[in-house]
């Protein structure tokens, strides 16, 4: 038994430490603790290599747009905490949802139907949770409280996804994920009725 685990570690080690990362990553984020970036930026570059191994080519993709996401969030955060003190939070509006999730519908299909041409493992349900990813990464990185509304729902289907390709370590992060952008929106709330009262 022994020997299986380690056997399975070294062979998923990869993995492991993408889970590591990404959940310590979103932990801190939920917290509005700057450190966050560098450990998100860690966790996108396990999953890149994770995802490219599966074939999961959107994913792929995405974890590329993280990457650049993640060093914009990071300097976005610097700066709003050298001007004001902390990490504020910003309003969405509505105009600004309806743009991002018609934005977000149309890069689906185009995506998708490029994956189909490279023969990617699910190729409509994975270019729509990565472009989904990428405008909730963009919130998050903007500071804005809806970001944390996508990641629940988006998480919550990757979890079915990352089961249907056997990530079985992935999907339990998932899991972990979803509870964490939970607790997320629950502080963000929190901080921005904090805001509005001052």
């Amino acid at each position: 038994m022994k020997t299986l685990v380690l056997d399975w570690l070294l062979a998923h080690w990869v993995e492991l430490a993408g889970f590591v990362t990404t959940a310590a990553g979103i932990w801190l984020t939920t917290r509005r603790w700057l450190i966050c970036w560098p450990v998100v930026l860690a966790a996108d570059i396990f999953y890149l290599i994770v995802f490219f191994q599966a074939r999961l080519y959107s994913d792929t993709l995405l974890q590329v747009f993280f990457i650049a996401f993640t060093l914009y969030g990071w300097w976005n955060w610097w700066r709003g905490v050298r001007e004001e003190g902390d990490v504020r939070i910003e309003p969405l509006s509505a105009q600004a949802l309806a743009i991002g999730i018609l934005i977000s519908v149309f890069a689906s299909a185009v995506l998708g139907w490029q994956m189909t041409r490279l023969h990617a493992s699910l190729p409509y349900l994975d270019a729509a949770l990565t472009c989904f990813s990428l405008l909730a990464s963009w919130w998050q990185a903007r500071k804005n409280i809806a970001n944390w509304w996508a990641w629940i729902v988006i998480d919550g289907i990757y979890i079915g996804e990352y089961a249907w390709k056997r990530l079985w370590l992935t999907s339990v992060l998932s899991v972990l994920l979803v509870a964490l952008a939970i607790l997320g929106l629950r502080d963000w709330s929190r901080a921005q009725s904090a805001q509005t009262a001052n």
